[in-house]
């Protein structure tokens, strides 16, 4: 009897000891990829970049738990062509989608589809805007074009529409955790959640209508902007003053486009009510203002301030949650978490909303990223690193090979703090002519300096020292002093065209060498 206790003893421990071993030699899970994309969202307003607008808990703890890029940027500061750039980790010209007319080829090599044959589960939820029917996921849910901020509609997989009661940031945070909690546990997972806010027209939360009624914002120092040897600053649309509408931006003035007829009415009876209540408060105290001139150009920066950063409430609120999430469940320590908008946005800056060019608040777009182990909680990264990095990242952190058609690099080497080989410049090119009547251009940024070529509607070189002018007010492309700065980032630029296979800007330069166009001194 004793013998046979013994035996079943050693039998047992065995069995233990090899459950372990099984457990122990088993192939570790391929980590996790959560993708927050916001739209228009500023890195002025976030609180991990300085910004004393607004507190911002919810971003700010990929800041403080994982890290932040001082230096992230954009390559087409614009909604589709941005989100075409991160699926295919290329730039404009290459993956076909060059502005917001454009049909993306879904067709085309993206990094999703390369997680799905390697067994992750993918998806996205929420705005994609690129105006095709998704191709990589196991599973998506998105809004039809811009989408809208209250009771939006959602195309399914199985092609219907359908209409969900409530606020787009909510709902799609619910989606999105929804999918997580029904997905295989036993795979890894990338999924891409895309936000519409902060984009025009800025319809908060009904909890967070007023939130800001009590600040008063001061004037970005250059709001005033002259733009003085500057011709693309000078004859843009996309200023404060003139540009914003007092019925469709700012909700005041009963007009035709009230807070834009098409979000408006798409309100129930009841958030109706609370909207125009708050709203018609807001439009008694204008009216009794009879403002005119700047005066009344600086009550609209405040609206426009207001229901700008209470919109961006709710996203930072709903970051939070699904942080939140991945800690209860227990995934937050296997996922690689990265937050970033689809391009920068101003915030007042030159006098101006919205994006497009290559200056800073455009160019810039804030990037965080949490990967617990691996980024070292609380780093601030000062490489350049850019939109297209994402797609190689993501590869490479599944384990799988980029493809020498990738032009992003993976910055898996500055997390993991190994051999990494920053960037000296960036390269930007915005192609879309007419929109706010930006001009098309492209151009070249180093740490210090930026070398810009406007082209198509008028032909202009621009070039700042960030530097001593950060806020990029004074053009040296003709101060003889930076005749030296000038040819080397000409330089820079050419090879960057080269490198990229940008045969447009390519083109456009040869017809300068060739003297069609003006050259780098002309005005």
């Amino acid at each position: 009897m004793i013998r046979f206790k013994k035996l079943f003893l050693i039998s047992g421990m065995l069995l233990v000891t090899g459950a372990g071993f099984a457990q122990k030699s088993r192939k570790p899970r391929q980590p996790n990829i959560l993708i927050i994309v916001s739209d228009d969202h500023a890195y002025q307003a976030i609180g991990a970049y300085g910004s004393k607008m607004m507190a911002t808990p919810g971003i700010d703890r990929l800041a403080t738990e994982g890290a932040v890029f001082s230096n992230a940027f954009v390559t087409n500061s614009i909604c589709g062509p941005s989100r075409a750039c991160i699926l295919t980790g290329k730039y404009s010209h290459i993956n076909g989608f060059k502005d917001n007319m454009s049909r993306f080829d879904a067709s085309q090599d993206l990094f999703v589809k390369r997680l799905q044959k390697a067994g992750y589960q993918t998806a996205w939820i929420g705005k994609m805007h690129l105006d095709t029917k998704p191709q990589g996921f196991d599973y998506w849910e998105i809004l039809p074009g811009q989408g809208h901020y209250y009771n939006p509609d959602f195309i399914t997989m199985t092609g219907k529409t359908v209409r969900r009661t409530g606020y787009v940031t909510n709902i799609t945070t619910e989606l999105a955790e929804k999918w997580l909690a029904s997905r295989d546990a036993s795979k890894p997972f990338c999924l891409v959640v895309g936000h519409k806010a902060t984009h025009r027209v800025w319809m908060p939360d009904l909890q967070d209508l007023g939130r800001f009624d009590k600040t008063t914002f001061p004037l970005p120092d250059n709001f005033y902007d002259n733009y003085e040897n500057r011709y693309a600053a000078a004859h843009q649309d996309m200023n404060i003053e003139k540009t914003l509408r007092l019925g469709y931006d700012l909700k005041v003035m009963q007009t035709s486009d009230i807070m834009g007829a098409e979000n408006y009415n798409r309100m129930n009876d009841e958030q109706k009510m609370t909207y125009s209540a708050y709203y018609k408060k807001i439009e008694k105290e204008f009216i009794s203002k009879n403002l005119s001139g700047k005066a009344l150009t600086e009550w609209k920066f405040q609206r426009y301030m207001r229901d700008y950063l209470s919109t961006a409430a709710s996203l930072d609120r709903n970051i939070g949650a699904l942080l939140d999430y991945l800690d209860k469940t227990g995934e937050a320590q296997n996922t690689l978490v990265i937050y970033l908008s689809d391009q920068g946005f101003y915030m007042g800056e030159h006098g101006w909303f919205d994006k497009r060019f290559m200056y800073e608040e455009s160019m810039k777009t804030p990037m965080l990223a949490r990967f617990p182990g691996v980024i070292k909680p609380g780093t601030v990264y000062k490489d350049m690193v850019m939109n297209i990095d994402i797609a190689p990242t993501a590869l490479n952190l599944a384990g799988l090979p980029v493809p020498k058609e990738v032009q992003g690099k993976s910055m898996l080497p500055l997390f993991k703090n190994t051999e990494h080989h920053p960037r000296d410049a960036v390269y930007y090119h915005y192609y879309e002519a007419g929109e706010h009547s930006v001009i098309p251009h492209f151009g070249v940024r180093t740490q210090r300096y930026k070398l810009i070529r406007f082209y198509q509607i008028a032909d202009k070189w621009e070039l700042y020292d960030l530097e001593k002018d950060p806020k990029e007010m004074h053009n040296r492309i003709d101060d003889p002093s930076y005749a030296a700065i000038r040819q080397q980032l000409r330089q820079q630029l050419d090879k960057l065209i080269t490198t990229y296979a940008d045969k447009e800007a390519a083109a456009i330069l040869l017809k300068e060498q060739q003297g069609a166009a003006p050259g780098m001194n002309a005005r």
